[in-house]
């Protein structure tokens, strides 16, 4: 009879945790779709600035990932400890580390801005910026970039999914309704569009500090800063390195081919991209649940779940693009960027599908802390580096452009699905490694 009640209460429980995923990436899913559209909104706005501009506009967007990178694993060490913080003391130390961080990272960004500086006319010239107020607006958004994950990491790790899809969408309505105003009426071009992009981020920390006022009035608690940094560099290595699989191309494409070319290659990748960042929530549902098991020690199949519907929505998507490659660039592109455009597009629906579940795959080892993975991850990235720097010198010198732009694309898919081949060994290569573990959540949509 005992048996009996705690095999109920098991796949009670079971049901529960499960519904409550799939409930939350729901959510998350939607107001990932409602900023995606907003974002995409952007463009339809932006396509109206020359196209050398455009391009320059769309490779200052990678530019700012790439800068982030330095701070890209604090969202999910916030996440992580934010999740597994089961006392007081704990929750205390959380705080502590918040503020020093915070504090660490206008520093490290004064350092960034003063090398960027010392290169100032290398970089302006190497980005064929015409403008030099877009670099300087750029740089600005570095520092709001860094500390944006923060802010993230403590929504994400208490669960608080309302508020974390919130600040998506407000995100995307400040850029949207910024860049409208700046480029339509002031003609301000890839600088203008820039300070849209920091609007949108700005109102991400106002808006997600706010939910997390607590950091700032609560007593902290003496931080072990070792132990801490042992746990952040492998975080912020092994996203970094995906985060430059996502990024890098744009910046490559932009230096190697002629700026116009770049309006259309930045055109497909958008398409590209979004890929990523529509299956994205997945992960952040993900991943505090997995870290929320290090102190729990409770079962669950939430990886199962999130690579299976990222295959689901990937796969269709990559179908789409595949037989309607003009139809999501109809929406924003005139006929001009349709030309040279629609073919690349299901060349980087293919080419992104690896790594959008190679994403997945590295979130849930660095949940696990399972950081064995991370040289790895480093070495594919850097390969993938040199490999655009070849690749790029000798394709921006074909006289058909097609053709370079696509070698561009087949060098991402080439490494992309190295990079899945290397995840997919270190998540399945032990028996049990597939058994993840999970808390019900703290905080429900």
């Amino acid at each position: 009879m005992l048996t009996g009640k705690v095999e109920t209460t098991s796949a009670a429980s079971f049901l529960h945790h499960r519904a409550a995923f799939f409930r939350q990436s729901g959510w998350m899913m939607l107001t990932a779709t409602a900023a995606g559209v907003l974002m995409y909104a952007v463009h339809m706005v932006a396509k109206l600035m020359p196209k050398e501009e455009y391009g320059l506009f769309t490779t200052l967007l990678q530019v700012i990932s790439l800068m982030a990178i330095p701070a890209i694993g604090l969202q999910m060490v916030f996440a992580q400890q934010a999740a597994a913080a089961v006392t007081d003391e704990q929750h205390r130390v959380v705080v502590g580390t918040f503020r020093g961080v915070w504090r660490a990272i206008f520093f490290i960004w004064l350092a960034m801005a003063a090398i960027v500086g010392v290169f100032w006319n290398q970089t302006v010239a190497g980005l064929k910026i015409g403008n030099p107020a877009a670099l300087v607006v750029t740089i600005v958004i570095g520092l709001v970039a860094m500390w944006m994950p923060l802010v993230m990491g403590m929504l994400q790790g208490r669960q608080n999914f309302l508020w974390l899809g919130w600040t998506n969408i407000f995100n995307g309505v400040g850029r949207f309704a910024t860049v409208c105003v700046i480029v339509l009426l002031f003609h301000g071009w890839a600088a203008g569009a820039v300070s849209a992009v920091l609007l949108g981020m700005t109102v991400v920390i106002v808006i997600g500090g706010w939910q997390i006022r607590d950091v700032w009035r609560t007593e902290t608690a003496l931080v072990d800063w070792n132990e801490w940094l042992r746990r952040v560099v492998p975080l912020t290595l092994g996203l970094g390195a995906a985060t430059f699989m996502l990024s890098a191309d744009m910046v490559f494409t932009r230096k190697f081919f002629l700026a116009e070319q770049t309006g259309y290659y930045a055109a497909a990748g958008m398409i590209g991209r979004a890929l990523v960042f529509f299956t994205q929530p997945l992960t952040l549902v993900m991943f505090p649940k997995i870290a929320h098991s290090a102190a729990r020690g409770e079962k669950t199949n939430v990886l199962a779940h999130a690579l299976g519907l990222t295959m689901l929505a990937g796969g269709a998507a990559v179908i789409g693009c595949t037989l309607f490659p003009w139809l999501p660039l109809r929406i924003v592109y005139d006929q001009s960027f349709l030309d040279v455009s629609t073919p690349l597009v299901p060349w980087f629906a293919w080419c992104m599908l690896p790594l959008t579940l190679a994403n997945v795959l590295i979130n849930a080892l660095l949940a696990r802390g399972r950081f064995a993975v991370v040289p790895w991850l480093v070495l594919v990235a850097i390969g993938y580096g040199v490999a655009l720097g070849v690749v790029g010198q000798h394709a921006g010198n074909l006289a058909d452009t097609q053709a370079g732009l696509r070698m561009m694309i087949q060098t991402l898919g080439v490494f992309s699905t190295l990079l899945l081949g290397v995840c997919a060994w270190f998540t399945f290569k032990s028996p049990g490694s597939t058994r993840l573990h999970c808390a019900s959540p703290r905080q429900e949509v």
